[in-house]
């Protein structure tokens, strides 16, 4: 998590719930957005007139739409009446917003005539959510676009890449949700988008230390490609140069030589410039060892010993521990859930998405799939006051769908 926009590959694999939308043409020139859930408010505006601030879900429609007229260099797009439909839980790190940005975008495409490849369809939509202030990278995006069923896939950026992996045949993947819910537009000025500034100038300072020019320097991984290091020498040069105490904006001008408006201008975005402090030691050595954790469980994949959902499991723990202590993108609940995961049988365990919230995800072995939802719901969700009837929307198995 949190790496592919360091520009580093990803090994996602997408979940078989799904967005849906039907989308009839109008003649007035009009868009109007409806949902299937009455708890979604409506939504109309002029084709051409389509404002996005992130506040109601529909905005993330409008990213897609937005994208796509922009893409087709459409200045009259047709008229759409939309209606949204979809089984992906909401603000649960499942990538909902991703889903009905892409599924968005797919519409308006055909709605207008447009075509264009999976990979133009999953670049378009990675830049055209960040419309809603959000400084993604693309992971969600591409494997959406992208995924095949029955196989997970390494994806790679710059150029846009996935190549197929295919899972250990004797593991099943079951998806938890911890019920605490992290909306991402909301809280992107003081969650995720700081963390990519913290990246961002991680590199930048790296830079520095290493005599490079810094201003050319955009993510951690550009950085690793100019010096030739492999993730080992990346992490060694992070325990060597970055301190472990947070920095503050005074110290990060006095070690790249710059005032204070060429620290807005040069090296963080506005959408994190009010942070009060950066903790640059941690966020990168969770970004290079992720990035190292992601070779690695592709090499047991494509090796598949005997032992490969264990070493699976053993991984994904470990970045489970890397995002809670390092990256700091956990939270109690999703820590509590990812314990209570491992005792009941799961053979690792670990947050998926942005974090701070959400869904966690666990490997078990195919034939105790079963035994382990009905262990973790009487362990974590009984006392929570849930019951049965509440276990198909926060707790279930899934295979890479399509």
């Amino acid at each position: 998590e949190h790496i592919d926009y360091c520009g580093y590959g990803v090994f996602p694999m997408a979940l078989e719930q799904d967005i849906v939308i039907a989308v009839a043409v109008n003649d007035d020139h009009k868009l109007r957005i409806f949902n299937t859930n009455e708890q979604f408010t409506s939504f109309e505006c002029d084709c051409n007139d389509a404002k996005i601030d992130g506040i109601h879900w529909y905005h993330y429609f409008l990213c897609g739409y937005k994208g796509i007229c922009e893409k087709l260099n459409l200045s009259t797009p047709v008229g759409m009446n939309v209606l949204v439909n979809g089984t992906i839980p909401k603000s649960a790190g499942l990538s909902s917003s991703s889903a009905l940005v892409c599924c968005s975008g797919l519409a308006t495409l055909y709605a207008n005539g447009g075509c264009l490849s999976r990979i133009e369809l999953a670049e378009v939509c990675a830049a055209c959510e960040r419309y809603i202030g959000t400084q993604g990278g693309g992971m969600d995006q591409s494997i959406s676009f992208l995924a095949e069923g029955g196989k997970a896939k390494l994806i790679e950026f710059n150029p846009l890449r996935a190549t197929n992996v295919n899972l250990p045949g004797d593991s099943a993947f079951v998806i938890s949700n911890c019920m605490m819910e992290m909306k991402k537009s909301e809280t992107a000025s003081t969650h995720f988008n700081v963390r990519v500034a913290e990246c961002v100038i991680s590199a930048k300072i790296l830079g520095q230390y290493n005599n490079l020019q810094w201003k050319d320097i955009k993510t951690l991984g550009e950085l690793q490609k100019i010096l030739g290091n492999d993730l080992d020498q990346m992490l060694q040069m992070v325990e060597k140069f970055l301190h472990k105490d947070p920095y503050t904006r005074q110290e990060i001008c006095s070690i790249l030589k710059i005032d204070n408006s060429e620290f807005e201008k040069y090296v963080v975005s506005s959408t994190a410039k009010d942070a009060p402090s950066f903790k640059l030691h941690d966020r990168s050595l969770h970004v290079y060892s992720e990035a190292r954790r992601v070779l690695a469980s592709k090499k047991v994949c494509d090796e598949a010993p005997a032992d490969a959902s264990i070493l699976l499991g053993r991984l994904m723990s470990e970045s489970h521990a890397s995002c809670s202590h390092k990256y700091e993108c956990s939270c109690p609940e999703l820590d509590e859930l990812v314990e209570a995961s491992k005792t009941c049988g799961s053979l690792g365990s670990r947050l998926t998405g942005a974090g701070w919230g959400g869904c966690a995800v666990s490997i078990v072995h195919k034939t105790e799939a079963k035994d382990f939802v009905r262990r973790l719901f009487e362990k974590y969700y009984i006392s929570k006051g849930y019951t049965w009837k509440d276990a198909d929307q926060i707790l279930f198995s899934t295979e890479p769908g399509t």
